[in-house]
């Protein structure tokens, strides 16, 4: 899990080695210049999470009336979840240091180009066709390919789409080759944005008690490789993929183009507090009350925590684990507003959606 850190980008190459609180006192940032960076990493990590929730709150009510059931995490895949990441972090510190990190991003930056697409087509494709001129058709065709035979018949692809979606696309894969050529951060923003709304969209909990595993968890996880290693910040500096929000401190001074002085927001901050905030709306859904008690209480617990994360780093001019203050936040204010008002039962009883036989009776078991 990405914390919130500082990255020079110029000297990345230069201070192979260092610490993040050396770095930071060679090449310090402006007042001003800090304020707006952290004031626009703050309000780029909630717009995700208040517009991800309640594309998510929309996907549930669309698998309701299709009567599916979306893929969901388990309390065994909660549990094992920091330990995968652990592995994969690791992984990936012991192949920066014993490969190229030019070929290695390279690879990383053609996969995340391929993601990137989809993942920011998937958003923009609902919406595309409302800022289309009207002089454009909407022209329906589909692909499909077919394997047949006397016994049975398959679809081995079978995609219907229109003129827009084609061009929503073309828009799309034109931004991602700017950004696969240039790398530049309001492209890498944008990619990351998109990745943040599809994954609280896409990732769901169907349990509290699913959600308090997987946060406590990676709870543990953040602390570990932040303070106990430095394995984290190598890998946060090294990985060149927009799998962050960054934002230059030198705007002021340098401006859009030439800026090099970047504080950054993992989008596993953003994410793992978002899909739980995302629950909490659903489940406010679910009591079919007026207000959103839950999600609004948990979104100003996590906004909360943000700041104070941005605070600590401040201070001591070091890298922080972001969610050593985001889960105390998430978890902790709607315990407290269900005990207030007498939902905690409520709370912990609800599910999202039924779980199917076979995982109820392993679960049993």
């Amino acid at each position: 899990m990405a914390e919130v850190v500082e990255d020079i980008i110029k000297t990345l190459n230069e201070t192979n080695g260092t610490d993040t609180e050396n770095v930071l006192k060679k090449i310090p940032a402006t007042t001003e210049g800090m304020l707006i960076a952290y004031t626009s990493l703050v309000v780029m990590a909630l717009v995700p999470i208040f517009f991800g929730s309640f594309r998510s709150v929309e996907l549930q009510i669309k698998n309701k009336l299709k009567k599916e059931v979306p893929e969901s995490m388990t309390e065994k895949d909660a549990m094992m979840f920091p330990v995968i990441a652990s592995g994969a972090l690791f992984t990936l510190y012991i192949i920066f240091r014993v490969f190229s990190k030019e070929h290695i991003n390279l690879l990383v930056t053609l996969y995340f180009y391929v993601l990137g697409v989809a993942a920011l087509n998937n958003i923009l494709g609902s919406k595309f066709s409302a800022i289309l001129p009207k002089s454009i058709p909407k022209t329906k065709y589909q692909l499909q390919f077919t394997e047949s035979s006397s016994e049975k018949k398959h679809d081995w692809i079978n995609v219907k789409f229109t003129l827009h979606d084609v061009l929503c696309l073309v828009l799309c894969a034109t931004l991602g080759t700017f950004y696969l050529y240039s790398k530049h951060w309001i492209a890498n923003n944008i990619f990351g944005l998109a990745f943040a709304i599809n994954g609280i969209e896409l990732l769901h909990l169907n349990t509290i008690k699913i959600g308090c595993i997987l946060l406590c968890g990676l709870f543990v996880y953040d602390i570990f490789w932040v303070f106990g290693t430095n394995v984290m910040v190598t890998v946060a500096k090294s990985f060149d993929a927009p799998i962050k929000l960054v934002f230059p401190q030198d705007l002021l001074e340098n401006g859009i183009l030439a800026a090099k002085n970047f504080a950054m927001l993992g989008l596993g901050d953003i994410v793992i507090p978002g899909i739980f905030i995302a629950f909490m709306l659903r489940f406010d859904q679910s009591l079919k009350r007026k207000t959103n008690t839950y999600f609004n209480a948990t979104f100003l617990a996590y906004f909360l925590g943000l700041l104070t994360t941005v605070f600590v780093m401040h201070v001591f001019k070091a890298a922080q684990p972001a969610l050593l203050y985001l889960v105390p936040a998430c978890l902790i204010t709607p315990m407290l507003v269900a005990l207030v008002c007498g939902d905690f039962k409520t709370l912990f009883s609800y599910e999202d959606h039924k779980m199917e036989p076979e995982k109820a009776s392993k679960k049993s078991k």
